[in-house]
């Protein structure tokens, strides 16, 4: 019980920030393209605005706290990733209440089709990012920072404690092995505000160069 309540609190401050906003600023927040007929009075430029906020909200965060020696780029990077990723977003949206919100304001006419929309990690994570790129706007870069990086905590420290990353790992293994890999689409699923893909690896044998598949060394001919 205590965890549900360190993560609810961990939005507190930006929930503060958010109820500030002014209308002009909520409104397209809460606003997805398909129910206005004028697409840039969607959250869209504010998620693209508040993406790039969060990621350096984030790195400014992450880059002196982690030693040097322990964590280099590639694996800051990949922290980065993971804290700040579409799951990670939808966490932090459903603690600030962002679903109700959307039901809140979304039109009567297209009511049908608004859980489908709430439901949604990409959804709800371009909200989150709307929230993060309004603040920005209205409160500045140093204020809106702090209150993301507190309501992030509980991915960030996720996201150092226990990285993610199948695919490199793979990689890695498989470069260890002299073997590659390649990735195939086989399937996708959804509409495409939710796409889902199923993707096949497949794991190639390289080729031994020829000059390894020598039984000795070669020895110059022609010279006396």
């Amino acid at each position: 019980m205590s965890d549900d309540r360190e993560r609810d609190g961990s939005v507190a401050e930006l929930a503060a920030l958010l109820e500030q906003l002014p209308p002009a600023l909520v409104a397209p927040v809460f606003t997805h393209s398909s129910w206005t007929s004028r697409r840039f009075h969607s959250y869209e430029r504010l998620a693209f605005l508040g993406d790039s906020v969060l990621a350096l909200a984030v790195t400014t965060h992450l880059y002196p706290r982690l030693e040097p020696d322990r964590f280099g780029p590639g694996r800051l990077t990949k922290i980065r990733a993971q804290a700040v990723s579409g799951r990670s977003c939808r966490a932090v949206a459903e603690r600030l209440g962002v679903p109700d919100r959307l039901r809140a304001a979304a039109p009567d006419a297209v009511a049908p089709g608004v859980e489908a929309l709430v439901g949604t990690e990409r959804v709800l994570a371009s909200v989150i990012e709307a929230v993060i790129g309004a603040c920005y706007l209205q409160f500045h870069y140093d204020t809106t920072a702090a209150a993301v990086v507190k309501a992030f905590a509980p991915e960030i420290e996720s996201a150092i404690e226990h990285s993610v990353d199948y695919k490199s790992a793979l990689q890695e293994r498989l470069a260890r092995r002299g073997e590659l890999v390649t990735y195939v689409v086989a399937d996708e699923k959804g509409p495409p505000h939710d796409r889902t893909f199923t993707v096949r690896a497949a794991i190639i044998h390289a080729p031994i160069p020829n000059a390894l598949c020598a039984r000795g060394p070669s020895r110059p001919t022609g010279i006396d």
